[in-house]
């Protein structure tokens, strides 16, 4: 018999979005990938650290990245101490819960919210305790102290939308005892961020994506920005040559392009709002979203339909088993030609 760890052998895996093989037929807007290339100056970059002949591949990247942190760290207004790079904001969330939370020991996220926490957690052998919504979008019974060792709160809240408002975020992490963990993987989308929360409070800290914003998916690259004893810590257990030379290039080049960035988000942004209006039109529901998505629920709240109905037609959008979420749909935004193509098959589905 083969010596797996209990919890591994009994555990199922997080499941991501499905990838079709043939993914240039498809209208794919199931993963929150941004339709829209990233800057020029990323392909400029790689092709510069690449070379004529590749030989910059044969020597080891920098284990620390550090002109990344560097750059970032002036971006957001932090010294570099204070920035990690990842490879994905994933590789920081699953080593923030080895670096603080032991087997046994609790974590906290919202429900619903980034299901990776949980397969996370699973891994460690750590315990989960999740927390519901109010209406009102709080957190639904959370204690006046949270003894948890991570707390993971997902602002924009994915799958469906909206931000957490500053100050309420602020009074969560007077309430944590242990580390409030803002994944802000949309925030580049959202009206403002609370990464200067990182400043006021020791205990919180802020990951980044630069696979939608940043339209890098396929370059796998994320960031946390937290106290530098923190980092410290996290650099210890990250993988020592965590990011290669192409990914290093590419993030550089993605950051200082701001220009770029932000004329990207404003026109998914105004694609949201242009198809979150169409959508009511025809009777859909559709929380007011602040990421490069939307949360929409068919009259009939039967989101497995619309799905089968969108996928027939090679749509791709992304329906959840979960009773909390089956009723709806969360449908990236790409572009407007493929947002109103969209529009169109669930007007024919409707």
């Amino acid at each position: 018999m083969i010596p797996l760890r209990p919890n591994i052998a009994a555990m199922k895996g997080y499941v991501p979005g499905y990838q079709p093989p043939d993914i240039a037929s498809w209208i794919k807007l199931n993963t929150n990938e941004n339709s829209y290339p990233p800057s020029p100056k990323v392909r400029e970059a790689i092709l510069a650290e690449l070379g004529p002949d590749g030989a910059s591949l044969h020597t080891y990247p920098s284990a620390s990245s550090q002109q990344l942190r560097e750059v970032a760290g002036e971006l957001y207004g932090f010294d570099p101490s204070w920035v990690i790079m990842a490879n994905g904001s994933d590789e920081v969330l699953n080593n923030l819960i080895r670096a603080f939370a032991g087997e046994g020991e609790e974590i906290g996220y919202v429900h619903p919210s980034y299901s990776y926490y949980a397969t996370l957690a699973e891994v460690q052998g750590a315990r989960v305790r999740t927390f519901g919504l109010t209406e009102g979008f709080r957190i639904a019974d959370f204690p006046a102290r949270y003894a948890g060792k991570i707390f993971f709160l997902t602002t924009p809240n994915a799958p469906l939308g909206p931000v957490f408002p500053i100050d309420y975020i602020a009074e969560l992490a007077g309430r944590c005892d242990g580390m409030l963990v803002l994944d802000e993987t949309y925030a580049e989308f959202a009206e403002f961020s609370a990464v200067e929360l990182v400043k006021r409070f020791e205990n919180v800290v802020v990951t980044r994506s630069l696979s939608k914003s940043y339209a890098l998916a396929g370059m796998r690259l994320g960031l946390a920005i937290a106290r530098p004893e923190v980092i410290a810590a996290l650099d210890k257990i990250r993988d020592h040559y965590n990011l290669d030379r192409l990914a290093q290039a590419a993030c550089v080049a993605a950051l200082r392009d701001q220009e770029y960035l932000a004329e990207c988000c404003r026109k998914i942004r105004a694609t949201r709002e242009w198809f979150s209006g169409e959508l009511r039109a025809i009777g859909y529901d559709v929380i007011p979203s602040q990421g490069n998505y939307v949360f929409a629920t068919p009259p009939d709240r039967n989101g497995q339909r619309v799905y089968d109905g969108l996928y027939a037609r090679k749509i791709l959008v992304r329906h959840f088993a979960d009773p909390l979420l089956a009723h709806g749909l969360r449908i990236s935004i790409g572009t407007r030609e493929e947002m109103e193509k969209t529009l169109a098959a669930m007007k024919e589905i409707q």
